[in-house]
């Protein structure tokens, strides 16, 4: 609690107080004085007042060379939407890649080579046609009018069955994110490796198996995708990111209208303050409470044991396949990578001589180039040792 009768006497004694910070600030101003007004002290003997400091004089400093018109062009990778940044030939290291007539190589791709790089780089982690795989996104299917779903609380009178589809073909604005993304990131377990005639050939495939048009026309087996007719494609959701709001020419005025509109506020309505009597009715009526008896569930006693039911053999071998094929084929089913294959006896027979605590620990503490538990941190520890059991049992 505050005390109040000495008031006059404190505001005297703050008034000294500030004339003397005043007068101290007069004496000091033409001292070395920090930005934010505090005082600096002199280095001494490798000290700042109790600090020491590292003294090693740099006169000079070396920030590297110049980049290279070369190394620009190799990492100035991003495309904008209008197509800006897509390249007309195929490159390498950031130069033009020659044919043997000393001509440029002209990027293109089919939709046909799409659909074979397709199957032998990406179908194993996003499905036959981009219908999803295992932990990784679908590419195609679904309808735009999913957008309208919106993912409820299951708890509500009529929830939503199910969420939005996102898809390239439903939820995607640009075409240009699929070609950035593929050429930058992909394959999952050897990005930047596909030359640009290779992408242009993968989002080619991807764009016809959601039935994208350009100029009207469905996107056959022939069909070749470049930089020229790249621009001409466009995608059915690419004016869902603007709210649609009398603009039926321009969707993008969009923005500005919805704008206008939220800027006056009798558009939709001004507040009233209550300061008297502002809740009429009974305020326990309107408190909501759950009916259920949640009593007894949530004062269990902290002995209780509650332990998972025992699996069998066979069940904890289908654990272990499950979160393989799932979680761990990525690497330990591609020679590539560098991890012992599943199924390689030699291999994983010098993994087990170490013995199957150190696979266990290498498995859940992470070892070489594999993070902990391959970086699926959501896994328990007993489900890890479950996978390597059935990866160390098929590799037999």
């Amino acid at each position: 609690m505050y005390k109040l009768e000495n008031i006059k006497k404190h505001n005297a004694l703050l008034k000294s107080v500030l004339c003397l910070f005043v007068v101290s600030g007069f004496l000091f101003a033409n001292d070395n004085v920090a930005v934010d007004g505090g005082k600096k002290y002199p280095i001494k003997d490798g000290m700042y007042t109790k600090y020491h400091l590292n003294t090693q004089g740099y006169k000079e400093f070396n920030f590297g060379r110049k980049a290279t018109k070369d190394e620009i062009n190799a990492w100035n990778v991003d495309i904008k939407p209008d197509g800006e940044g897509l390249p007309k030939y195929d490159t390498k290291n950031g130069k033009v890649l020659l044919d043997e007539d000393g001509k440029p190589i002209i990027a293109q791709g089919s939709v046909e080579l799409g659909e074979e790089l397709y199957d032998e780089k990406c179908a194993s982690c996003h499905g036959d046609f981009g219908s999803g795989g295992k932990g990784y996104p679908t590419l195609a299917g679904g309808s735009r009018n999913s957008l309208k779903f919106q993912r409820l609380n299951p708890a509500d009178m009529n929830p939503n069955p199910e969420g939005p589809f996102k898809t390239i073909g439903t939820y995607w604005p640009y075409a240009s994110t699929l070609f950035w993304y593929i050429k930058d990131s992909m394959p999952f377990t050897n990005p930047k490796t596909l030359t640009n005639s290779q992408t242009y050939a993968l989002v080619a495939y991807l764009l016809s198996v959601n039935n994208i048009k350009i100029n009207a026309k469905e996107l056959d087996y022939e069909f070749i995708l470049n930089k020229e007719n790249f621009s001409k494609i466009k995608l059915p959701n690419e004016d869902g990111f603007y709210p649609n709001v009398d603009t039926p020419k321009n969707p993008k005025q969009g923005v500005e209208n919805i704008t206008k509109f939220l800027a006056n506020a009798d558009n939709y309505g001004t507040g009233k303050r209550c300061m008297k009597d502002c809740i009429k009715e009974n305020v326990a009526d309107l408190v909501l409470r759950i009916k259920h008896d949640l009593s007894k569930d949530a004062n269990q006693p902290l002995s209780t044991k509650r332990d998972l039911p025992k699996l069998k053999a066979d069940e904890k071998s289908s654990i272990g396949k499950t979160i393989y094929e799932s979680k761990c084929a990525v690497c330990h089913g591609n020679e590539a990578i560098g991890a012992p294959v599943l199924g390689d006896k030699e291999a994983w027979a010098n993994v087990v001589k170490k013995g199957m605590d150190k696979v266990y620990s290498n498995a859940l503490n992470g070892v070489n180039a594999m993070p902990p538990k391959g970086g699926h941190m959501d896994i328990s520890d007993e489900n890890i040792k479950k996978t390597v059991d059935y990866m160390v049992e098929s590799s037999k």
